[in-house]
């Protein structure tokens, strides 16, 4: 389900967790953004995380985790997941049911689609996202409040540009593909493809593997190296 760039692993930072701790949590609220799109929120407890990282949730009567990325910031008092509700699959729809108080088995926090805290206040970052995929770089902004980043958020309709009021209106650009509601009409390959000339960032991208993919071969083509680029894939 997830697949990491071999650089991203430059960027972490130790911190005292283990994947193999296994706690269970409070829900304490379940949020609506879309018909198909919620926050759930869970309480903290003495949980650490770097923003980036990611969580393994488990409903206590199914046998399967799941893996989220964590949507809220360092500094929170609760832990939040972007949810997307999946069609053909029912996990989703059982954590959208979840009532206030529930227990959720929890593994983590892991991952390494962290920023190197060294470049936190000399680099420019350009951070490319599609759908949920938005999560650790709103977790990113929420934790870092001056970072210096562009936002490109790839989504099908406007609405779909989940609480977007987040990010400063000059550092957002939303690519819509379903309607012209958005800062720019098509997908955020063609946007990369178009409008970024400048080599000056450490980019970031995180959504599916298509996109991905030909972001990567777009940004290679302008003469991005390696060492600037830092993948989550999630399906």
């Amino acid at each position: 389900m997830l697949l990491l760039n071999e650089n991203a692993g430059k960027n972490i930072r130790i911190v005292s967790v283990s994947d193999d701790l296994d706690k269970l949590y409070k829900v304490l609220d379940v949020r609506s953004l879309t018909s198909d799109t919620f926050v759930l929120r869970l309480e903290r407890k003495n949980m650490k995380f770097i923003a980036g990282q990611h969580i393994r949730v488990r409903i206590p009567d199914q046998q399967q985790f799941r893996l989220y990325s964590i949507y809220s910031g360092e500094n929170d008092p609760y832990i939040d997941l972007l949810i997307k509700e999946v069609p053909t699959g029912i996990y989703s729809k059982l954590l959208r049911k979840r009532n206030r108080g529930d227990l959720l088995e929890v593994k983590g926090p892991s991952g390494s689609f962290t920023l190197n805290p060294q470049h936190l206040k000399n680099e420019r970052f350009l951070f490319v996202a599609t759908g949920t995929g938005i999560s650790p770089f709103h977790s990113y902004v929420l934790s870092y409040p001056e970072l210096n980043y562009h936002l490109l958020h790839g989504v099908r309709y406007a609405f779909e540009a989940y609480e977007s009021e987040v990010y400063p209106k000059d550092k957002l650009t939303i690519c819509t593909t379903g309607d012209d509601r958005g800062h720019y009409h098509g997908r955020v390959t063609r946007y990369l493809e178009e409008k970024i000339s400048s080599t000056d960032y450490l980019v970031y991208l995180c959504g599916n593997s298509n996109m991905i993919n030909d972001a990567i071969d777009i940004l290679k083509s302008k003469g991005f190296k390696n060492d600037q680029l830092f993948i989550e894939s999630y399906f």
